[in-house]
């Protein structure tokens, strides 16, 4: 075909075969989105600190409500009655074991709920029984030994006749004022639940107990 003779009668044929490819080549519908190009990207969190070092557990997206625990093991072998303190956050809802300016164990909480708020202030260890029950807070018993109140307080409930008190459990009770509050070994969940003790998980109390002495000092901050 000679290019020269073709003039815009003769592009009309053309152009509409064009025009009609192209209506053709879509009508398989509108194309997929891409879904690597759509998909939000999700962030990862990489942690910039030495697996096992203190920065690396405090740098954890779980923590503070992490139940789990962190233990210095040189640090806490040479820690002792005569060395030690505790600092309670109740932010944090974690506590520490200290050696001087450094820290031993740093483990959870549970601290007063705000019925009963855990005061802040300095404090020293007055008294510690490790086997305790509270005089305060405990079950109702009615006279064939059912439980018909799970959350009593002998200061307003009273004892049925027949019946009796069972005080909770306060094992390992490092006290720390003379109404009642201290530390001791209780149920932790990740928020404050208790009558203003400090309660600590089985798996560290032990340890504190044993690091601690009447007179060891007790920190408890916001």
């Amino acid at each position: 075909m000679n290019l020269r003779k073709l003039n815009l009668k003769n592009l009309l044929p053309l152009l509409a075969l064009l025009v009609m490819a192209s209506f053709t080549s879509c009508s398989s519908g509108p194309s997929k989105p891409n879904p690597l190009a759509t998909a939000p990207l999700k962030a990862v969190f990489i942690n910039p600190h030495t697996e096992g070092t203190y920065e690396h557990f405090i740098a954890r997206p779980d923590y503070p409500k992490t139940y789990d625990v962190y233990k210095n093991k040189s640090v806490l072998d040479n820690t002792n009655s005569s060395n030690s303190k505790v600092i309670v956050n109740l932010t944090l809802q974690r506590a520490f074991l200290m050696n001087g300016d450094e820290i031993a164990m740093d483990y959870p909480i549970s601290s007063g709920q705000s019925r009963f708020p855990t005061r802040t202030g300095e404090f020293r260890i007055m008294e510690k029984t490790a086997d305790k029950r509270s005089n305060l807070y405990g079950k109702m018993l009615d006279a064939e030994g059912t439980v018909i109140n799970y959350d009593a307080d002998t200061r307003t409930d009273a004892v049925p006749e027949g019946g009796s008190f069972q005080g909770a459990s306060m094992a390992n009770w490092m006290r720390l004022t003379g109404d009642g509050i201290g530390m001791h070994r209780g149920p932790v969940p990740r928020y404050p639940a208790s009558h203003g003790c400090i309660r600590t998980p089985g798996s560290v109390v032990t340890t504190v107990y044993s690091k601690v002495r009447i007179g060891t000092p007790v920190s408890v901050v916001r």
